[in-house]
């Protein structure tokens, strides 16, 4: 059939509109800048939470500026601020502490900016979207475990405190206590800190209190305790951590943690722009994304590691 000139003009056209249609969706995020702030880039959690939150920005064409508050909450509040003064679209949160973000949300929501929390909740205030791991399934994980190592005293070493991480994640635990033969008989504040954590796990050891395991609200943690317990771990105390860092990864192969609790930090800054770019635009954002946990084991530690 013979197409007149005009015909051919107009699906030309046609065309074109559709691949400057399909171009913008693969490019939501251009023009878009994007806050994020973060509680610390001491942990390498979060350094490949931040990674993933730039990649993904990257690709939709967005920009992020970062800020880290280095555990100070009140810092992370005035971070919250200037990033709105910045004037960008949207901003992600990590809080430092749950429920002192509510000022960083306060400020966020003062200057009409949507505000997404990633990996820990904002207590007292609405967010357009919540990022997490399944916080307290994960501490049950690591309490069955714990227990499939071992039974007898336990030590729990608690991350910062008022964070929900540490809330859930102990929450969970004490509901995973409940199917093995464990019992907590100390549970101490370490921070979040693999330093802290080893003067902590320190001070346990010379307390002369039998101890058979520990669990740690992150991997930095557990890795602290097991510097300390030396050749004690993984050989008379079995030690579980949480978030499936390499060198974690690494230590469970080696045999000196049993188990971390695997959570996917790229993946939760990934979900987590997604998420701010469709604030930003104005469209309704998912409330709640759940991003899986898994235990990891020398059994499967393999398929882990790659």
């Amino acid at each position: 059939m013979k197409r007149s000139g005009f015909g051919t003009a107009f699906l030309a056209c046609s065309a074109l509109v559709l691949a400057a249609c399909a171009g913008v969706e693969e490019k939501a995020g251009h023009g878009i800048a994007i806050g994020l702030a973060v509680s610390t880039l001491d942990n390498p959690f979060f350094v490949a939470m931040k990674d993933g939150v730039e990649k993904a920005a990257a690709e939709l064409g967005a920009t992020v500026v970062v800020v880290s508050a280095g555990n100070d909450a009140a810092a992370q509040a005035e971070q919250v601020q200037a990033l709105a003064a910045q004037h960008v679209r949207a901003i992600i949160i990590n809080p430092v502490d749950s429920e002192k973000a509510k000022q960083a949300a306060d400020a966020a929501h003062a200057a009409h900016v949507p505000l997404v929390s990633v990996d820990r909740s904002v207590y007292g205030a609405e967010v357009a979207s919540e990022v997490a791991s399944d916080n307290v399934q994960g501490g049950a994980l690591a309490a069955i475990e714990l227990g499939r190592a071992t039974n007898g005293n336990v030590v729990h070493l608690q991350g910062v405190p008022g964070a929900s991480a540490t809330t859930d994640r102990g929450e969970g635990f004490e509901h995973g206590l409940n199917s093995g033969g464990l019992e907590v008989a100390m549970t101490r504040t370490a921070q979040f800190s693999r330093a802290r954590a080893t003067e902590v796990m320190t001070e346990v050891l010379r307390s002369g209190t039998p101890i058979r395991g520990v669990f740690a609200d992150n991997d930095e943690m557990a890795l602290g305790a097991v510097d300390a317990l030396g050749d004690r771990a993984g050989r008379d105390v079995h030690v579980v951590g949480f978030d499936g860092t390499p060198e974690a990864l690494q230590a469970v192969q080696d045999g000196t943690m049993a188990a971390t609790v695997a959570q996917q930090p790229e993946l939760l800054g990934r979900r987590a722009v997604e998420q701010a770019v469709r604030a930003a635009r104005g469209a309704r954002a998912q409330q709640v994304v759940d991003v899986p946990v898994r235990i990891v084991t020398k059994q499967n530690v393999a398929g882990f590691r790659k």
